[in-house]
C-alpha cells in the first residue's frame, strides 16, 4: 500500500550536533508505526520536522504522494498531520470544550457555537473510546484524561495521521493500558499512528512495525511480531544489552540510614508519611514500590532534609539529623538522585562542567574562596564525563542541550563523585531509554559493592524487583509490607501495592 508519508533523505543540524543523518521513512495508511532510539537518536526531531516546528536542511517530505513544504504546524494540521507532545499544551483553568477548540472555534456571524463545539467533541470521544466531559475544567483531570482531551484536539481538527512523543512517559500502568485500547481503536477507524518510544515491551504490545533510529540515522524497520526485545535493543544501542543483572548475594554492614516513626506532610498539611520505620546498612539496597502518590516524594524530601519531619526520627551514620537541613545532611555524605531532574538534579541553563560540581564548588580542591580554579574543576569534570559516558559536544555546553538520558548520567556523575556513604536513588530510569537504564542499574550495584546504603524508590516494578535486597511496600504513606530478594512474587508485591494484605484476593 503507498505510503500516507513518506520522509526522504532528512537531514537536520544544529549547532555541534547532526540530529538526523539523511533519514528515509514510509508511514503506511492505518498502522501504528513505532520509532524508537536512545534519548538523543534524532526521534522527536525528526517528528518535529513532519509536523511543521522544524524544517529540514536537506530531504523531502511526501504527503499521500504529493511533495510538501511543512513550514509550520497550522500547515501540517491542514494536510491531517497532529502532534500530541510529551509535555502537554493545555489551559488549566480552560474547560475540556474550550481547550479542543482554541484557535478552531466553529463560530457563525462572530457568535460562538458553543453547543455544537460541545456536541462534536462529545462525538468524537464516543466514536474513539476517549472517554471525557466536555465540560469537566482541565485542572481536575487526571493525567491519562488530559493525554485524552490532546488526542481530541488534534482529532478535532481533522487529523489522519498522529504523532505522539513518549505518551506513556507520565502515564501509570492503568492509564498506559487505557492508552493503547485508544490506539488500537483508532487504528480500527483508519487513522495512522506514530508513536515515539523507547520502552521495548510497550512498542511490542501496540505496534504493527518498527523504525529504530541510532545516532540520528535509521538502523531498520522491522514487523513487531516478528521482533524481540533483545533484538531491537541491541539495534538501538549497537551492542548486546545485558536485559537482566548478574547481582551477587549482599553483604550487609552497618545501619548507615535509619528512619523511626516519620510523619511528613504533603499538600494542604495532611500527612504523607505515617509513621514509616525502616534500617538500611551499607552494602545494600533498600527498595520502596509503590503506585506513584503515595507518599514515595515526600519520604525522599524528607531523608535529604528538602522537607521536614512533623514526628519521627532520622539518623544517619549515628548522628541524629531529624533537626537538620539539606547542607548537613549532606556533609554526612548522603547523595541524591531527584525523581525530577529538571527541578531538583540540575540547572537547565548552566554547563555541563558547572553542573558537575553543584554543591561541592567550595570543596579545597576546587580552589580558595570565591575563586575556582578553573583547570582542576575542568579535569574532574572531563573525568567525569569520560567514566560515565556523557555524550555532550564539550564541557561548556549548557545541560538543556543534552537528552534526558545524558542529563542523567550527568546527576549520576556528580551524586558518585565524591565517597557518599549514603545514596537516596528517586525514579533514577524514569525517562530513560534501555542503554541508559541498564547504566543507571550498573551504577546501583556498583555503589552497593562499595558499602554504599542505597534507598531506591522506583514506580517500576521490574526494577525493584531486580535490584534491592529488601523491598518495602507502600500504600497510603505506610510501609505495609516487606519482602527480601526473592521472597515474594510480582503478583504479591502488586497487591501490597494495592493496599491488600498478604491472603487477601482482589478482583
Amino acid at each position: 500500500m503507498d505510503a500516507i508519508v513518506e520522509l526522504t533523505g532528512i537531514t537536520k543540524r544544529f549547532p555541534g550536533v547532526l540530529a538526523n543523518d539523511r533519514i528515509s521513512l514510509a508511514i503506511a495508511p492505518g498502522e501504528i508505526h513505532a520509532l524508537v532510539g536512545e534519548n538523543g537518536a534524532g526521534k522527536s526531531t525528526l517528528m518535529k520536522i513532519l509536523y511543521g516546528l522544524y524544517q529540514p536542511d536537506e530531504g523531502t517530505v511526501a504527503v499521500r504522494g504529493e511533495r510538501v513544504v511543512l513550514d509550520s504546524p497550522r500547515r501540517a494540521i491542514a494536510l491531517g498531520i497532529g502532534m500530541v507532545h510529551q509535555h502537554f499544551m493545555l489551559i488549566p483553568r480552560f474547560s475540556v470544550a474550550e481547550n479542543v477548540v482554541l484557535g478552531a472555534e466553529p463560530a457563525r456571524g462572530g457568535r460562538l457555537l458553543a453547543d455544537d463545539a460541545r456536541a462534536r467533541i462529545a462525538a468524537l470521544a464516543e466514536q474513539y473510546g476517549l472517554a471525557v466531559d466536555p465540560d469537566a475544567p482541565v485542572a481536575g483531570l487526571s493525567v491519562g484524561e488530559q493525554q485524552r482531551v490532546e488526542i481530541l484536539k488534534v482529532l478535532y481538527r481533522g487529523a489522519e495521521v498522529l504523532i505522539l512523543d513518549e505518551p506513556t512517559a507520565v502515564l501509570t500502568p492503568q492509564e498506559v493500558d487505557d492508552l493503547f485500547a485508544n490506539l488500537r481503536r483508532l487504528r480500527a477507524e483508519g487513522k495512522t499512528v506514530v508513536f515515539i518510544s523507547h520502552i521495548l515491551e510497550e512498542v511490542l504490545a501496540v505496534a504493527d512495525r518498527i523504525t529504530v533510529l541510532r545516532g540520528g540515522r535509521v538502523v531498520g524497520t522491522l514487523a513487531a511480531r516478528e521482533a524481540t526485545k533483545a533484538q531491537i535493543a541491541e539495534m538501538m544501542v549497537g551492542r548486546p544489552v545485558l536485559m537482566e543483572l548478574a547481582i551477587s548475594p549482599a553483604r550487609p554492614g552497618e545501619v548507615a540510614l535509619e528512619v523511626v516513626g516519620a510523619v511528613v506532610a504533603g499538600g494542604r498539611g495532611r500527612p504523607a508519611v505515617r509513621g514509616v520505620s525502616f534500617a538500611v546498612r551499607g552494602g545494600e539496597i533498600y527498595g520502596i514500590a509503590g503506585v506513584e502518590g503515595n507518599g514515595q516524594s515526600e519520604l525522599v524530601e524528607a531523608l535529604v532534609g528538602l522537607r521536614p519531619l512533623a514526628a519521627g526520627r532520622l539518623v544517619i551514620r549515628g548522628r541524629d539529623v531529624t533537626r537538620a537541613g539539606v547542607r548537613a545532611i549532606r556533609l554526612l555524605g548522603v547523595a541524591h538522585i531527584p525523581e525530577d531532574r529538571h527541578r531538583r538534579g540540575l540547572v537547565l541553563p548552566m554547563d555541563v562542567w558547572e553542573n558537575l560540581i553543584l554543591g561541592h564548588h567550595g570543596r579545597p580542591e576546587f580552589g580558595r574562596g570565591p575563586v575556582l580554579d578553573r583547570a582542576a574543576v575542568w579535569r574532574y569534570a572531563a573525568d567525569r564525563v569520560e567514566r560515565f559516558d556523557v555524550r555532550t559536544p564539550s564541557l561548556a555546553t549548557p545541560v538543556l542541550a543534552l537528552s534526558g538520558g545524558n542529563q542523567q548520567k550527568v546527576v549520576v556523575a556528580r551524586e558518585l563523585g565524591f565517597a557518599p556513604a549514603v545514596l537516596i536513588a528517586a525514579q533514577p530510569t524514569r525517562g530513560l531509554d534501555i542503554g541508559a537504564t541498564e547504566f543507571v542499574w550498573t551504577q546501583l550495584v556498583e555503589a552497593r559493592a562499595a558499602g554504599l546504603a542505597v534507598v531506591l524508590v522506583s514506580a517500576m516494578l521490574d526494577e525493584v524487583l531486580t535490584l534491592a535486597d529488601r523491598i518495602g511496600v507502600i500504600h497510603a504513606g505506610r510501609i505495609t509490607a516487606e519482602f527480601p530478594r526473592g521472597g515474594a512474587s510480582p503478583r504479591d508485591i502488586g497487591l501490597a501495592m494495592t493496599g491488600a494484605r498478604p491472603g487477601e484476593r482482589t478482583a
